[in-house]
């Protein structure tokens, strides 16, 4: 056997499959099926870390996914590092290496515990009420100090070299949770053939059974009963079976992400095995089988090592085979507690003795420990511990005051009744309920879901199984599954769960001046949740951020109640009065490796490239990151800088022509017989009589009237629009109307379908470029009487289908050819080789950016930032004046909007030619003003430009059209810049060029 506590025929592991293992560089051998908080019992270690605050030494509080305590750091090579794993819940494997946290230069030597003896300085709130003067010296020393010292684990510092996995799933039943109301439930709806999932969070099935020995389900051990559930539900082609399986986040219509630990557990998991799995599940209906949380008693000193769950110490021996102690004392305010005193006298662990805080408590289990020998002490209460590192004794006192007895004891059992843990049922926006038994338990459902067993506040196994079972059948139905057939389990119930299992005194004995912990995790006392309320905290929530209880990885697990009910006996209110906080996803803690998966190294975000980014590759473009895409910035040649370059691109499309990738434009089909009167609401433009074959500049706006995207629109046939978009913003338009046609505009009969990757979009921009299309379009007459500016025609180009625009994002004469996606390149190649002709150029987006520029065409969200109207930009022009509606007509006349003095778009001179703005420059009236200067607005736009012989800048300022001829500045940090407000065309004023 391994360990001096193991013993013998106890437990359910198999004593001859051994693994080593080492804890802080110590040596030690554990049993295949353990978990690293087992094998360290029975090795008879329980010091395995120091709390947050205080370094305080702490030991096991639970054996489950509860623990507040043992988090460890588990390393199996210098990159494969992962801090404050939760030591009841890490599977023993052959080689584990596990390290202690939050303590230097050892665990039972940490000079931090000087803090424990400063804690009057770190009571709740202390972080909100000191430090703060000087300032100087919050910044320069509390700041960097405090938050060096925060936190337990020390984050890896080398890139992950694991790798993991997700999968998406659907089914008709998920059932979360693997107990006996699970199992009945998932049973149940797998025997109509319903499509069933059902996950555990644990390596094994069975939930509380496993620290159970004498429940007993058809005559056969609840433990066999659930693993022969298991295997029945694995033997069926409409189940899946998932343990170590976490459910962590419950979102909307039935959404459930869970983590699977797929190789976690294992010594050498491979190269083709996940680390871990990321599952997210849409249910038909979600069947809730959490489970209870036992809760600590509050008492001085019950942090030490050795002090741990009832429930915690019967988990350890039953299933493990691991005995928490040779000389165990009970502190209990309910029934289950005699169970593991009961259990432990039967495996020959001497139990000290029962103190039960209620006076002359009555049942089997009470006669059951008499019988046994077990000395009890009722009405009393364990005001202290001893030891230091280790429990050593429990000082007992009756409760209403008198003498203390102390009796010796090498580990303390507690349990001050059983919390529904509701932490999924409340993250589905489920109300809680209080009822009868003090407990809080789910109440009005939000989605389709139902909770049983424990976590509905069911006591007893009789009862919970019938719950899981009647779940399970109406679960199925209502997914559209045939009536039941699987036998309903029948349930001999153990003398174990007998009513009480669930009770709820919170269990608080004196805390006035000792430490008491109500939140191991971060160090949260009795003592701080009575002063928050005393400093003016009334509301559960605000208690719970001024002490931190309940919060980080804990969520209120072993905490929340105990300080629910301190702070409504402060208070002097019930507790639902005072309510219940909310549980926040995650459940426990999630790695980030499996929230970014697959999504690392250049996945991370996805790279979309335009069908002719080979070309550009091959010709020297320098790309730019446009959101997703990659985009070509500008193509330099030998021994040009981008300066020269993109001079050269403009000079060469005012002269020639140029050829532009513009396949990032969102494009969207508007399509059926209502499509001009949807148009109608959703831009500013009128667009009913727009003849087909034309086009149309268009803007949309939000509804408070501000700019939210504009584009060409182009219209096909009578009932068909051609829509483009910024690249940006392809999506949210996307959405946007969509949401308008299903909410607001559901009576037009109007289709929307996104086209963007099907068209790739080739510019052909400049005098010359009509003479390079020519040649290669089939059935569009390109004379400017039939194509004239504003015009679009479907014909072939190359003898591929194309959607030819005659438009112009330069001023020039210019042509957008849409083609399909897959034709893209081979049209681009033929149009180049048409241009070189020519002598045209390819240019990029800086070279866009600044041929747009010198004629005053804005890009959205460039130089708008949100809070601009069509009028702030000089766009009036493009909204209808006879319009009666459209989306952000009435946030338009808002009295703010139409006010003098508002940002008006600009143009911008500098004073000195070669000067050229920094766009968010802010601009000013009077640089000698004193600081804080008034700002006017600032500069959007700003370039050199060469065909100009000067640099150009578009700005947004106020009153801007009203100060046309004036001086502004532009202060910067080595000068004040000098500028002239002018209009925002600076290129061919009068527009000759568009048909030039």
């Amino acid at each position: 056997m391994s360990g001096a506590f193991r013993i013998s025929n106890a437990g359910r592991l198999t004593p001859a499959k051994t693994a080593r293992f080492t804890f802080d560089g110590k040596a030690f051998t554990g049993v295949e099926g353990d978990t690293l908080a087992s094998a360290l019992l029975a090795n008879g270690v329980h010091l395995v870390g120091r709390s947050f605050k205080y370094h305080r030494p702490r030991g096991f509080l639970s054996a489950g996914a509860e623990e507040p305590n043992a988090l460890v750091e588990i390393a199996r090579d210098g990159a494969r590092k992962t801090p404050n794993v939760r030591a009841t819940v890490q599977e023993l494997y052959d080689g584990l290496v596990a390290k202690s946290q939050n303590r230097w230069p050892s665990l039972s030597f940490d000079v931090g515990a000087v803090n424990n003896l400063a804690s009057p300085m770190f009571s709740a709130g202390f972080y909100y009420k000191t430090f703060m003067w000087p300032k100087s010296a919050w910044k320069n020393f509390y700041e960097p100090n405090i938050r060096s010292a925060a936190g337990l684990g020390v984050a890896p510092d080398q890139p992950d070299p694991d790798h993991y996995a997700s999968r998406f799933a659907h089914c008709d039943v998920l059932v979360l949770g693997g107990g006996a109301a699970g199992l009945a439930a998932a049973l149940a709806a797998a025997e109509t053939g319903a499509r069933v999932i059902v996950a555990d969070e644990q390596a094994e099935f069975g939930g509380a059974l496993r620290f159970e020995s004498g429940a007993r389900i058809e005559g056969q051990a609840g433990w066999a009963w659930a693993q022969g559930a298991v295997a029945r539900l694995k033997a069926m082609d409409n189940v899946r079976v998932l343990s170590r399986t976490t459910a962590f986040g419950y979102y909307a219509q039935n959404f459930v992400g869970l983590v699977e630990r797929a190789g976690d557990h294992l010594a050498n998991p491979g190269h083709d095995l996940p680390r871990e799995r990321l599952w997210q599940m849409r249910a038909k209906r979600v069947v809730l089988a959490t489970g209870a949380i036992e809760r600590h008693m509050v008492f001085a000193d019950n942090d030490r090592p050795g002090v741990m769950l009832a429930s915690a110490a019967r988990t350890y021996l039953n299933h493990y085979g691991v005995a928490v102690g040779r000389n165990v004392g009970v502190y209990t305010a309910n029934d289950s507690a005699y169970a593991a005193a009961i259990d432990l006298k039967k495996a020959g662990v001497n139990v000290a003795a029962i103190v039960d805080l209620r006076d002359n408590p009555s049942g089997a289990l009470i006669d059951q420990a008499r019988a046994a020998g077990i000395e009890i002490h009722d009405g009393r209460a364990v005001v202290r511990v001893g030891g230091k590192l280790r429990v050593s004794s429990m000082t007992v006192q009756p409760k209403n005051g008198g003498g203390e007895r102390a009796i010796a004891i090498d580990a303390l059992l507690m349990s001050a009744g059983w919390t529904p843990s509701v932490h999924l049922f409340s993250q589905s926006r489920g109300k809680v309920a209080f009822n009868e038994d003090k407990r809080f338990v789910p109440g009005t459902y939000a989605q389709d879901c139902v909770s049983v067993g424990a976590c509905n506040g069911t006591d007893g196994l009789a009862a919970s199984v019938d719950e899981g079972y009647a779940a399970g059948v109406k679960a199925a139905k209502e997914a559209g599954g045939k009536a039941a057939k699987a036998a309903k389990p029948k349930v001999e119930v153990g003398e174990t769960w007998s009513r009480g299992m669930l009770g709820s005194a919170p269990g608080a004995g004196p805390d006035t001046t000792v430490k008491a912990f109500v939140d191991f995790q971060n160090d949260v006392t009795a003592k701080d949740i009575r002063q928050a309320v005393r400093e003016g905290m009334r509301s559960i929530e605000h208690v719970k951020r001024f002490t931190t209880n309940g919060m980080a990885t804990d969520q209120g697990k072993t905490s929340n109640m105990h300080g629910l009910a301190i702070a409504a006996d402060m208070l002097g209110k019930p507790i639902p009065e005072v309510g219940l906080t909310t549980f926040r996803a995650p459940y426990t803690p999630v790695t980030f490796g499996a929230i970014v998966n697959h999504a690392r190294g250049p996945l991370f975000d996805p790279t979309r490239r335009t069908p002719m980014h080979g070309w550009a590759e091959k010709h020297g473009a320098v790309f730019e990151d446009v959101g997703q895409w990659k985009r070509a910035w500008y193509f330099p040649r030998a021994g040009e800088d981008m300066h020269a370059a993109v001079d050269r691109e403009c000079v060469t499309v005012r002269k020639t022509a140029g050829l532009f990738d513009a396949s990032t434009l969102g494009k969207i089909e508007v399509v059926g017989p209502d499509a001009a009167k949807f148009m109608e609401l959703l831009y500013t433009n009128p667009w009913e009589k727009l003849e087909p074959g034309r086009c149309r500049y268009g803007i949309m706006l939000r509804e408070d009237g501000f700019i939210y995207d504009d584009g060409v629109v182009g219209r096909l046939a009578p009932d068909r629009f051609h829509v483009t978009t910024t690249t940006g913003g392809a999506a949210r338009v996307m959405n946007m109307m969509e949401d308008y046609l299903q909410t607001e505009f559901p009576h037009l009969n109007v289709w929307l379908t996104s086209i963007s990757e099907q068209w790739a979009v080739i510019a052909v921009q400049g005098p010359k470029s009509r003479d390079i299309i020519a040649p290669l379009v089939e059935g569009i007459d390109m004379s400017d009487e039939a194509l004239p500016h504003m015009s679009v025609r479907e014909g072939k180009i190359c003898g591929v289908p194309t959607r030819l625009f005659r438009m112009s994002f330069t001023g020039d004469r210019g042509f957008e050819v849409n083609v399909p996606a897959d034709y893209g390149q081979a049209v681009w190649e033929a149009l180049w080789a048409e241009g070189q002709k020519h002598g045209a150029s390819a240019y990029g987006t800086e070279a866009m950016h600044v041929l747009r520029a010198e004629k005053g065409y804005i890009i959205v969200g460039q130089d708008t930032d949100g809070t601009v109207t069509p009028n702030d930009a000089g766009l009036d022009w493009a909204v209808g004046k006879k319009k009666a509606d459209f989306v952000g007509i009435r946030g338009m006349m808002r009295p703010d909007l139409v006010a003098k003095g508002r940002k008006q778009l600009v143009g911008l001179k500098t004073k000195d030619p070669k000067v050229v703005l920094e766009e968010g420059a802010q601009i000013v009236d009077n640089p000698n003003q004193p600081v804080p200067m008034k700002m006017l607005g600032h500069v959007t736009s700003s370039y050199w430009s060469q065909n100009c012989g000067r640099s150009i800048a578009l700005a947004l300022v106020a009153g801007g059209r009203d100060r046309m001829g004036e001086t502004l500045y532009v202060p910067m940090p080595d000068r004040v810049i000098e500028v002239e407000v002018t209009g925002m065309v600076f290129f061919d004023e009068k527009g000759e060029r568009l048909n030039g």
